[in-house]
């Protein structure tokens, strides 16, 4: 179902995210994030005087490879487009999620390597859907091996189709699901 209509308005701001992950020749798996903002309108700062209409305010990207398992081997930030000079300087310090595993507690594990100053807020802020899309990567490769047809996912419990006795988890995985006693 689509969103209702939308009132009048004047646009101010434009966030792109885009997030890919694929098969390496070598059998690891990259996932690739870019994040870009606009504005429809000329503007600046003290570092970038004269950003104009279009031009991205932030553009950025993060790759990461890994196994098959999700075990972080490389990590790599590029910082193309910055409202400031000294943004660059974060992009380096990504490079410590290598060793990661994307699992629960991921997320967490990474802001502990770059939280505040030692990171940037927006490659940050792509973590999460990176962790989503190596997932889905990962996912879909076992899937064309025929490793994952009869086996329930670990997504069980985590959102309402996934729900113990959701019609989804009925059908597909009945022995994992958990069904109401009739009245």
């Amino acid at each position: 179902m689509p969103l209702s209509p939308a009132a009048d308005r004047t646009p101010l701001h434009t966030r792109r995210i885009v997030i890919d992950g694929y098969q390496r020749v070598d059998g690891l798996i990259d996932v690739e994030a870019t994040l870009t903002d606009t504005k429809p309108y000329d503007f600046g700062n003290e570092d970038r005087p004269h950003i104009p209409a279009g031009e991205p305010l932030h553009g950025m990207s993060l790759r990461m490879t890994m196994d098959e398992q999700l075990n972080i081997l490389v990590c790599e930030a590029s910082m193309d487009w910055t409202p400031y000079t000294v943004c660059p300087g974060a992009a380096p310090n990504f490079a410590a999620l290598a060793g990661l595993q994307i699992r629960p507690g991921f997320l967490r594990a990474a802001m502990g390597r770059v939280a505040g100053t030692t990171g940037c807020t927006h490659l940050r802020e792509l973590l999460q859907q990176v962790a989503t899309t190596a997932y889905q990567t990962a996912y879909s490769l076992r899937m064309r091996r025929g490793h994952e047809a009869g086996s329930a996912p670990g997504l069980i419990g985590t959102c309402y189709a996934y729900a113990e006795d959701s019609p989804v988890v009925i059908r597909r995985w009945p022995d994992r699901a958990k069904i109401a006693a009739a009245d």
